[in-house]
């Protein structure tokens, strides 16, 4: 139980709970006794301490990855530019010769 839902399960009105000086004392008192936070907000915390190092982990991972993938696209470019120079060059002269023809001349 939290001290945000202590009214509801009293049954009561928050404001009621907050006029009720003696219990929020008794409330305080118990919570400090166990190290200030209750067994459900402590279990919260560990559980959002997870959370937030899972989240860490796979912004790392995500980070790693868009540095590769930023590398092989880099290298995809590079290998492109590198075959249009030859493929051009290849397209500027040079004779077309049908397969048929060239079929005939080797028999």
């Amino acid at each position: 139980m939290t001290k945000d839902n202590l009214w509801k399960e009293a049954g009561v009105s928050r404001a009621t709970m907050n006029r009720a000086r003696l219990v929020l004392a008794k409330w305080d008192a118990r919570v400090a006794e166990c190290g200030g936070l209750t067994p459900g907000e402590a279990r919260k915390n560990d559980e959002g301490t997870k959370l937030r190092e899972q989240l860490a982990d796979k912004t790392r991972e995500c980070t790693e990855s868009y540095g590769k993938l930023d590398v092989a696209a880099t290298a995809i470019a590079a290998l492109h530019h590198d075959n249009v120079l030859p493929r051009q060059e290849l397209g500027r002269g040079g004779e077309v010769v049908p397969l048929d023809a060239r079929h005939d001349v080797r028999e």
